[in-house]
């Protein structure tokens, strides 16, 4: 590990992330490192953790270098490793920003879930595409105590299920995975999204991510809602031919969704940077092996 870490705490509507840069994939972050650094009483505290590595320099990204110079190496708070985080990104494109490695305008970011598209705007928001959004076929079942509702099967390079409710309160303290069935349609987990209206084209959630619990926002999920609620408005842009926008609240701010006839959605909001420093190594070293 090296002697010096430097890292950035950053959000993206709330959804915070420690970063760690680290151009040449010299720093070692296992699970148990990144659990403790995202841990918010005994570490720096955040939703997730952005490491941000040169794609020629990390061997799941190599193959993208041509195409974006930058890999975005993400890990959920717990420390597993997660395909794609749509807040993550454009808050990953600020510091690149801060650190003067890219200017306004346009980018490619690679991630897990592919490279990223992204425009720095000169009045500070950040759009990316996120691609295309799949959406495997099966009933899927949302259960929070007593109640339970359909939910849609969407995948965004992550795993989504999204259920329509009368009232936000109906998600519980979404402290641990809301109950999903069956539960093979998701293996490996999944975010929950749980989705009010707020009028035309406008909607509300409440997210459990996994590997983090409840976070104040969820970029793939506000994507994955708007698509969500463009088929069950009728709205699909695929059959349609016209785009699709939806304004997603979420705790912690407002996102906008567009989703064009070509199936690429872009997802539009702030990216902050609010602090910088040094980690502790011999605190970071002890923590990993307790």
């Amino acid at each position: 590990m090296s002697t010096r870490i430097a890292f950035l705490k950053g959000h993206g509507t709330e959804n915070d992330f420690v970063i760690v840069p680290d151009p040449e994939n010299a720093i070692d972050l296992p699970p148990a490192a990144v659990a403790a650094l995202c841990d918010r009483r005994a570490g720096i505290g955040g939703d997730g953790l952005l490491h941000v590595v040169r794609s020629a320099a990390h061997p799941e990204a190599e193959g993208m270098a041509a195409e974006a110079e930058w890999f975005m190496d993400y890990r959920n708070g717990d420390g597993s490793v997660a395909e794609m985080c749509g807040n993550g990104v454009r808050v990953f494109a600020r510091y690149l920003q801060r650190a003067g490695h890219v200017t306004e305008g346009d980018l490619a970011v690679a991630t897990r879930g592919g490279v990223k598209t992204v425009h720095i705007a000169k009045d500070g928001d950040v759009t990316v595409g996120m691609g295309r959004a799949l959406l495997p076929a099966g009933d899927v079942t949302v259960r929070v105590g007593e109640r339970s509702w359909p939910a849609r099967n969407v995948n965004m390079g992550n795993p989504h299920a999204v259920a329509f409710v009368d009232d936000l309160s109906h998600a519980g303290d979404l402290l641990s995975p809301p109950p999903i069935s069956p539960a093979a349609a998701y293996p490996d987990g999944v975010n929950v999204e749980f989705v009010v209206d707020r009028g035309p084209g406008h909607v509300a959630l409440r997210v459990h991510e996994r590997g983090s619990g409840e976070t104040r926002s969820c970029g793939t999920g506000a994507c994955a809602v708007a698509v969500a609620a463009a088929r069950r408005d009728g709205a699909d842009p695929t059959a349609t031919g016209a785009p699709a926008t939806y304004t997603v609240d979420v705790p912690g701010g407002t996102l906008v969704i567009t989703e064009r006839p070509d199936g690429e959605i872009e997802m539009t909001g702030p990216a902050v940077i609010v602090a910088e420093g040094e980690i502790d190594t011999d605190w970071l070293e002890t923590a990993t092996s307790a």
